[in-house]
C-alpha cells in the first residue's frame, strides 16, 4: 500500500484550497444583483405606468406639451433607471466588468447630474424660479390638453394651496380662462377650482368657485381661494419642511452612492481574481 509523503499531502491541500479560493466575497456580488434587481423591476413598473397613461389619453397628443407630459416623464426616467439598473444586474450576476464599468459610470453621471444641478437651484435661485417659471406657464397655457397635466397642476395647487405662479391672475395665460373681453369662453376670468380655498362643513366639491375671480382684487379673492402664486408658496413650504426636504434628499442620494462604492469594490475583486488565474 502506497503512502503519501507529509510533503504530498500539503501540495494537494494548498491546490484544494486554491481551487476554492476566491477573491470575489459573495456577499458584495449578490448584495449588488438583487440591489439592482429590485431598482430594474421598479423601473419596469415606471415605463408600464408611463405607456398606460399615455395610451389612454383621450385627447390627441399636443407637439408643445411633449416634454410636460407627466406619462412622457415616467417613460424617459423608467428607461434610463431600466438601462442603468440591467446593467448591475446582469453584471453583478455573470461578474462581467464592462457591465458593472457601465453601471458605475452610468450611477455616477446620474448622481453629479442631480448634484450640479442642486448648485446650481441654489446658487442661481433667481434664474432657476425663471425657468421654473417658463415651466409652469406652459403648464398653465396647456392646463385643458392634456388630462395628466391638469391633474398634476390641481395636485400642485391644492397641496400649496396656491393659485397660478405668480397669483392666481396667471390663468389669463390660459385661453379658456382668459380674462379678455374678446373671449367668448364660459369660464373666462375664472380660475381652476384647485385654487379655491374649502369650504367648512361642506363636503361636494364647487367647481365653479373660481369663476370670476380675476377680476376681483386680490383681498377680494382671498375670501374664496388661494391667490398666492406657487412660486412663493413653494419657498415657504421649502422653509418649513428643510428636515423633511433634507431627508428626501438623503434617500434618493444613498441608494446611488451604495451601488457606485458597491460595484467599484466587485470590480476590484473581480480583477485581483483574475491576477490570481493569469
Amino acid at each position: 500500500m502506497c503512502m503519501k509523503t507529509p510533503s504530498a499531502m500539503d501540495r494537494e491541500l494548498d491546490l484544494s484550497r486554491a481551487e476554492t479560493f476566491s477573491f470575489v466575497n459573495p456577499w458584495i456580488r449578490y448584495f449588488l444583483f438583487f440591489f439592482s434587481f429590485l431598482f430594474w423591476v421598479f423601473s419596469l413598473l415606471i415605463v408600464a405606468i408611463g405607456v398606460y397613461a399615455k395610451v389612454q389619453k383621450a385627447t390627441d397628443t399636443v407637439r408643445d406639451t411633449f416634454f410636460i407630459d407627466p406619462a412622457v416623464i415616467l417613460i424617459v426616467v423608467g428607461v434610463v433607471m431600466f438601462f442603468i439598473t440591467f446593467c448591475g444586474c446582469i453584471g453583478a450576476l455573470r461578474e462581467n466588468i464592462r457591465l458593472l464599468k457601465t453601471f458605475s459610470f452610468s450611477l455616477s453621471l446620474v448622481f453629479l447630474a442631480q448634484l450640479v444641478i442642486a448648485i446650481l437651484g441654489f446658487f442661481y435661485s433667481d434664474q432657476t424660479r425663471e425657468a421654473l417659471g417658463k415651466f409652469m406657464k406652459k403648464a398653465i397655457v396647456h392646463y385643458r390638453d392634456d388630462l395628466d397635466l391638469q391633474n398634476l397642476m390641481d395636485h400642485v395647487q391644492k397641496e400649496f394651496q396656491c393659485c397660478g405662479w405668480n397669483g392666481y391672475t396667471d390663468w389669463s395665460w390660459n385661453l379658456y380662462f382668459n380674462c379678455t373681453y374678446e373671449n367668448p369662453s364660459s369660464e373666462r376670468c375664472a380660475v381652476p377650482y384647485s385654487c379655491c380655498s374649502p369650504v367648512p362643513g361642506e363636503s361636494v366639491i364647487n367647481t365653479m368657485c373660481g369663476f370670476g375671480v380675476q377680476t376681483q382684487p386680490y383681498m377680494e379673492a382671498n375670501k374664496s381661494i388661494y391667490p398666492a402664486g406657487c412660486a412663493d408658496r413653494a419657498v415657504t413650504w421649502i422653509e418649513s419642511h428643510l428636515l423633511l426636504v433634507g431627508a428626501l434628499a438623503l434617500g434618493l442620494a444613498l441608494p446611488q452612492i451604495a451601488g457606485i462604492v458597491l460595484s467599484q469594490m466587485l470590480i476590484s475583486q473581480i480583477q485581483d481574481e483574475i491576477t490570481s488565474v493569469l
